[in-house]
């Protein structure tokens, strides 16, 4: 009866040893998982208390994609969205897309030019080249829009990212 209740404290010492060993290795793995993870390797932003500045980040971040992302120390995100909006409404252009007019009456093609306005100094540079006529004919004709327009989409969605980010609010 006396070896009975040895073998069960040993049995019993030995799963505690095991759980002990268990919990070591998880914490381990999690702390790795949290020392690696996507998170803690980008820089901090740099929380902005003052509206007035976000703003003029708001502002920066419509003009030049990225650009508010990069002052906010977002440096991957920042060069991720420079390169990618303008180049994506570049390829609109490439793709014969139409820059469309402010046209109030019609609200499908004003809806569109608010779209194109939202890639910001991209935008403003293609008004004064007069690129962006646009050909119907052409067979990407209406996957020029589209990159034309989710480009500006894309930037509104950045530019109000910039600005959640700058108030400390992400």
């Amino acid at each position: 009866m006396r070896l009975g209740r040895a073998e069960a404290a040993v049995r019993r010492a030995a799963e505690r040893s095991r759980r002990a060993v268990y919990l070591r290795r998880r914490s381990n793995v999690v702390s790795a998982m949290v020392k690696y993870s996507r998170r803690s390797r980008e820089q901090p932003s740099l929380p902005v208390s003052d509206t007035s500045r976000a703003a003029l980040i708001s502002l920066a971040a419509w003009a030049v994609p990225g650009v508010g992302h990069l002052w906010l120390g977002r440096v991957r995100q920042g060069f991720i969205f420079l390169v990618t909006l303008p180049l994506m409404f570049m390829i609109g252009l490439w793709l014969g897309g139409r820059i469309f007019p402010f046209e109030p009456s019609e609200p499908l093609v004003f809806l569109a030019s608010l779209a194109n306005v939202g890639v910001g100094a991209v935008y403003l540079l293609a008004r004064a080249v007069d690129l962006g006529a646009g050909d119907a004919v052409v067979a990407t004709y209406e996957y020029g829009n589209s990159f034309l327009i989710v480009a500006g989409l894309l930037n509104m969605l950045v530019v109000i990212d910039a600005y959640d980010v700058a108030l400390a609010r992400k």
